[in-house]
């Protein structure tokens, strides 16, 4: 039978030093055992050389923190957690500096990206659409069923400038012969053709896009268009532009060669 070593008296751990369920047996120093006390329900263990064990127990902020399937843990400081509730289907994650956790849930745009901002029926010698938003990255220009009391060039100024500040760059078809329209110091931007015609091959339609409208560089429209013009169908396509720093807020379209809209519309969407 194997005799055990008896320990020596007052060596070894005496019970005595824990005093409660979860009690843990930790050290002050070399040879120096102590009682650290169970911690609060849902408390963590951790480190921290300015306590005497070098160990203490601490609130589970991330445990507490979630309350619900999709909760997410979102920093609102240094070394500080906070909850944001899970947000309603469908909708994404953006950034927002203004919220107590700088993120939020939001509804995506409208139409994939597209905010309609206005509708707009082209009326008189002209018709302008001011106050247009800065708050989206691209414009997008929609010419719905445009005619005139004339046959026309269909024509736009940006921000109310007539000076001598646009420029283009378009090819032009008309019943398959090509021509291109160039040039600069213009004082509007043809955009395309009018005439008095209602069928509904024959009135202007197309699309004008803006990309980053409200950057301070030059700005630029891409053109596609078609329309009846006197005894031809045309179609323009290209780009032009408005020789300008400021934001786009105004657009005024007009009959560039006279008379007035009998009808049509103009449509314009933000885009994210």
């Amino acid at each position: 039978m194997a005799i055990g070593r008896i320990p020596e008296p007052g060596t070894g751990i005496p019970e005595s030093i824990v005093d409660a369920k979860g009690d843990l047996v930790t050290a002050t120093a070399a040879d120096t055992p102590a009682r650290l006390a169970v911690g609060t329900n849902e408390q963590r263990l951790v480190a921290d050389s300015g306590e005497a064990t070098g160990l203490k127990y601490v609130a589970d902020t991330t445990n507490y923190a979630i309350a619900a399937k999709g909760d997410l843990l979102v920093g609102t400081a240094a070394d500080t957690l906070d909850k944001l509730s899970v947000g309603t289907n469908g909708h994404t994650l953006v950034a927002d500096s203004n919220e107590s956790l700088g993120v939020k849930w939001q509804a995506p745009a409208a139409g994939g990206g597209l905010t309609l901002l206005s509708t707009t029926t082209l009326s008189g010698s002209s018709t302008t659409i001011s106050s247009i938003s800065g708050s989206y990255k691209n414009l997008r220009v929609f010419i719905s069923g445009a005619y005139n009391s004339t046959s026309s060039n269909f024509s736009m100024r940006i921000n109310g400038d007539t000076g001598n500040n646009y420029f283009r760059e378009l090819q032009v078809m008309n019943s398959g012969t090509q021509a291109n329209e160039r040039g600069s110091a213009l004082s509007a931007i043809n955009i395309g053709v009018l005439d008095t015609s209602t069928n509904y091959n024959e009135i202007s339609q197309g699309l004008l896009y803006f990309p980053e409208y409200t950057n301070s560089l030059d700005k630029y429209v891409f053109v596609n268009t078609v329309g009846k013009g006197g005894a031809g169908i045309y179609q323009k396509n290209g780009i032009a532009g408005y020789d300008t720093s400021s934001a786009i807020t105004s657009l005024t379209f007009f009959p560039g060669d006279g008379g007035t809209f009998s009808g049509g519309s103009i449509l314009i969407y933000g885009e994210s």
